[in-house]
């Protein structure tokens, strides 16, 4: 029983800030004022992170749900590291992410073998952490018990 659904998001720019309507919400991104921005709003790959986040959080009480795993919350810390010459125009250097570290603390009473069972089967499922690893970014997860 394969579905498939549309994801949409539409807007406008204002110099280097977008306002955008997903659904019936709006999505500010911006850039810091020393970049030419507004400083109102998360920058564009603050942004990808934190959709990253947010996927996982998705995924881990959707697969909680399924393995009967007491999901009481997780707290993330996630970082991405690039060399910006790449965004900046230098052709010898990636424009994007070349790693990004996940820490994520799982509030639970169950055991860290059951929650390295939870996060294996969360980045298999997750849209974002697919996508990222799909484009080559190394990925480094470390969800630990809180």
């Amino acid at each position: 029983m394969a579905t498939k659904t549309k994801v949409q998001v539409t807007g406008n720019t204002d110099g280097m800030q977008t306002v955008l309507t997903a659904g019936k919400h709006k999505v500010v991104i911006d850039e810091p004022k020393n970049m030419g921005g507004k400083d109102e709003a998360a920058d564009p790959l603050a942004t990808l992170l934190s959709s990253l986040a947010g996927c996982e959080n998705v995924i881990a009480n959707m697969v909680a749900k399924e393995i009967q795993f007491d999901l009481q919350g997780i707290e993330f810390d996630i970082k991405g590291i690039l060399d910006t010459r790449g965004l900046m125009g230098d052709k010898s250097v990636k424009p994007y992410f070349e790693k990004v570290t996940i820490e994520a603390k799982v509030k639970t009473s169950e055991t860290q073998e059951r929650v390295d069972e939870l996060q294996r089967i969360t980045d298999e499922r997750c849209p974002v952490y697919t996508t990222l690893k799909a484009a080559g970014i190394e990925l480094e997860p470390k969800w630990t018990k809180a």
